[in-house]
């Protein structure tokens, strides 16, 4: 190959400023050994078609996050008329539990096969969980049925992801993907607002029945547009391509490894004592699971689960650290206590909560669908990365003051500048597009959705032992006379009908400072974020062109 004279005609193959291959050789060899279609037939979408698809795609990543959130305000309702308050916990964790168990495995099944295909069979199994939750007669359907549609949604962010890849280049998909992850992120914020009302105004039954016409809708539209395939995407029959391909020996260790790991963290402080067997146990048994799936995958090369090989790339594992870190941690941990502050010490409703959290989502909505457009006409997107890391911090930092006398003006402000965590977003699903071969891209960007979803799960659980041991210990502080486990009983909307006048400010006090504590935690992650943002790789974006097979890297 290295005598041959280089194709003029042929720019698929340039991966860098200096230097090209011959992309024809490749993909007369790659169509003589798959009968694939040479790479000048692959045809992107664009026009109608491309905003079809996008918003299709947007819409369902909005309704999988406001299934996530919209639980909460029903919950109550729901174990009054079941009788099952003993079972709050697993009407979110089965959801959590399955769908991080089978996030990894989703890479290799869009890796495999057809993606508009594979993405409508995530919405179907998504759409049938959301039916059964609905119509459940018992506490034990409602939790099945919030299990099983938590393995539809552990396709369908990693699944509109990757139909965006394949249908525009490399260099126009941060605006894509920006508008992608900026409004789905606004499932978060009105769900609470959407299941309120909901509840109160009709059944919340209706909490899960709205994602049956909104997913009818998509796949219609889905089934009429073509969606193209990667290039050298190699078609094998269903069996071949299960048994060989998808790495099952891989999922039935990292999932019980995974479950184990969430189960022992959800019932640690919580239903079981840290010390206690069970989630002892759990956690041995997850961490002895976890070495035994690392040797399986090591021993599978690239034909692994998690490719060993790719996640020591430094820009790759770096993109997976930093989206824990921000996603994982910032994005998420945000969402569950800022509300918490206000309910707690401002006393304002569930409903106004959502509300007051307003600048924080719509500043996040604004950066990243600006950084995206911008990172499509500049090209680099580390400057985003460490840009909305360090302000992240400084926000953090800021929340870190909240007391019970804090002023609107200052929690708005802090807010929109938190907002700027929005900027780095999709910049970890654009690193890894940027480095790995077209055939891993999949694999790659479910590796960073796991990472988020799995990241999420643990912070949350550091920052619910850090909130309650501070908030114990702050009321013993500011009221060591009140009855503590009454107050923790009555949750942060309930403390002003169990605590006297006398004693409300010592409590509100200690509320404030716990929350402050957590901030804490999201200050620490926000700067590990920033310096692993250093690793994510200069990659003009505008100059990455589409390789066939994903081989052909300079």
């Amino acid at each position: 190959m290295a005598d041959e004279k280089p194709n003029p005609d042929v720019d698929a193959g340039q991966v860098s400023d200096a230097n090209t291959v011959n992309t024809t050789e490749l993909s007369d060899k790659a169509d003589a050994a798959s009968g694939d279609a040479p790479l000048e037939e692959y045809k992107y979408i664009s026009g109608i078609r491309l905003y079809t698809v996008t918003g299709a795609v947007t819409l369902v990543v909005f309704l999988m996050l406001l299934d996530m959130s919209i639980i909460g305000t029903a919950v109550p309702r729901i174990t009054t008329e079941f009788q099952s308050l003993g079972d709050v916990g697993w009407y979110g964790a089965a959801y959590n539990l399955s769908s991080a168990a089978l996030q990894p495995l989703t890479g290799k099944i869009y890796t495999y096969f057809k993606v508009k295909w594979s993405f409508l069979a995530f919405l179907a199994v998504f759409t049938l969980g959301s039916l059964i939750c609905g119509v459940a007669t018992s506490s034990s359907m409602l939790i099945g049925g919030r299990a099983i549609a938590g393995i539809g949604t552990s396709g369908l962010q990693n699944g509109g992801l990757t139909i965006i890849t394949n249908s525009v280049p490399l260099e126009k998909r941060p605006a894509l993907i920006g508008i992608l992850m900026g409004i789905s992120q606004l499932g978060i914020v009105i769900g609470p607002l959407l299941g309120g009302a909901i509840t109160q105004y009709s059944t919340w039954r209706w909490c899960f029945y709205i994602n049956l016409p909104a997913a009818a809708v998509v796949a219609v539209l889905l089934v009429m547009i073509d969606i193209p395939e990667r290039p050298g995407k190699v078609e094998h029959s269903v069996l071949r391509t299960v048994l060989s391909k998808l790495d099952l020996s891989g999922f039935a260790l990292f999932a019980p490894a995974a479950i184990m790991l969430l189960l022992g963290l959800e019932y640690g402080g919580r239903s079981h004592p840290w010390n206690s067997a069970t989630v002892i146990g759990l956690l041995v048994g997850s961490v002895v699971t976890f070495i035994v799936f690392f040797f399986w995958e090591g021993r599978q090369g690239d034909d692994a689960m998690f490719p060993l090989g790719m996640i020591k790339r430094r820009e790759v594992w770096t993109s997976l650290v930093t989206t824990m870190m921000i996603m994982g941690a910032v994005v998420l941990v945000n969402a569950f206590y800022l509300p918490i502050y206000f309910q707690s010490v401002k006393g304002v409703s569930p409903f106004t909560s959502g509300v007051y959290v307003l600048p924080n989502i719509l500043s996040s909505l604004v950066f990243s669908v600006v950084s995206g457009l911008l990172v499509t006409k500049l090209g680099y997107y580390i400057p985003w990365v460490l840009g909305s890391s360090a302000l992240a911090a400084i926000a953090c930092g800021l929340l870190s003051t909240l007391s019970v006398d804090t002023s609107t003006g200052e929690w708005v402000g802090y807010q929109l500048i938190l907002g700027a965590r929005g900027a780095a977003m999709q910049m970890p699903l654009l690193a890894v597009q940027a480095v790995l071969p077209q055939a891993q891209i999949s694999v790659g960007m479910a590796l960073v959705i796991f990472t988020n979803t799995f990241g999420g799960a643990i912070f949350l659980t550091v920052a619910q032992t850090i909130f309650t041991n501070s908030l114990r210990s702050h009321i013993e502080q500011y009221v060591p006379t009140i009855d503590i486990e009454q107050v923790l009983a009555a949750g942060a909307s309930g403390i002003r009908e169990v605590v006297s006048e006398a004693d409300l400010p010592g409590v509100l006090r200690a509320y404030s400072d716990s929350v402050d504590h957590v901030f804490y935690l999201l200050v620490a992650a926000s700067v590990c974020g920033f310096v692993a943002g250093w690793g994510m790789g200069w990659n003009d974006l505008r100059k990455k062109k589409l390789a066939p097979l994903g081989g052909a890297e300079a």
